[in-house]
């Protein structure tokens, strides 16, 4: 819930209030352990967000939880706002004359955001090598078909260069369409996966804290784009 926008205040009292049904504030300042005036700024935020309601009865107000269901209207309505500024940030990532060549990510959500940037990068073709098994046991089996499923509705082509130590998984991605797969000897194994698509290089490393490079060059992405070639010749079926 902290991913979709709300503090850690907010979560305690609308959670306790679904399990409350309707109260007042202070069975959820008992419940929540939370300060008055945080109780109450997160209950005005919740009403904001259309989170929670509330009836008067008398002069005490008596606050129930929303339907969890709302979540997709409070997304939607997040949604809606960031269109609306959207326009003005392209129009400022244009004004910049010159983009950084080199971008460091971050932990699983960097990577993740990574890999997403390369196949949705109108590439003519998706190349890889390296990505033995520590890759795949840090991120699964299931992520990386996920990620090969949505590679392949961009109608992006892949060829990869695996080592042994992953020829079962890289036989459920060579059964998919656009994909083709060839394997070095299992010393070949990495801790790191490096993507070439069109003008790009992302190196990901899936280290215990896993990070990834890309790196925007045409000349850069020539030179890995050739070292790829000499694998992919030497690798076999």
């Amino acid at each position: 819930m902290e991913d979709l926008g709300l503090t850690r205040a907010e979560i305690k009292v609308y959670v306790h209030l679904l399990e409350l049904g309707t109260s007042t504030a202070g069975p959820i300042l008992e419940k929540t352990c939370l300060q008055n005036s945080v109780v109450h700024r997160a209950l005005n935020s919740l009403i904001e967000k259309s989170l929670i309601n509330y009836i008067l009865e008398g002069k005490r107000k008596l606050y129930q939880a929303t339907n969890p269901e709302n979540f997709y209207q409070f997304i939607d309505e997040k949604k809606r706002k960031f269109s609306e500024i959207l326009p003005e940030l392209k129009k400022r990532e244009r004004l910049v004359k010159k983009k950084e060549l080199a971008t460091v990510y971050k932990g699983l959500r960097g990577i993740q955001e990574v890999y997403n940037f390369m196949i949705k990068a109108n590439g003519k073709e998706y190349l890889t090598f390296g990505g033995g098994s520590p890759c795949v046991e840090r991120m699964t089996d299931t992520w990386w078909l996920n990620l090969h499923e949505r590679r392949i509705k961009n109608k992006l082509s892949a060829r990869q260069v695996f080592d042994e130590t992953v020829r079962i998984i890289g036989k459920e991605i060579s059964k998919k369409p656009l994909s083709k797969i060839r394997y070095l000897a299992k010393e070949f194994t990495q801790f790191q996966e490096t993507i070439i698509v069109n003008d790009n290089v992302a190196i990901v490393v899936f280290t215990e804290n896993p990070y990834a490079f890309l790196i925007q060059d045409k000349f850069v992405a020539e030179g890995y784009r050739k070292y790829f070639e000499i694998l992919w010749k030497k690798a076999k079926s």
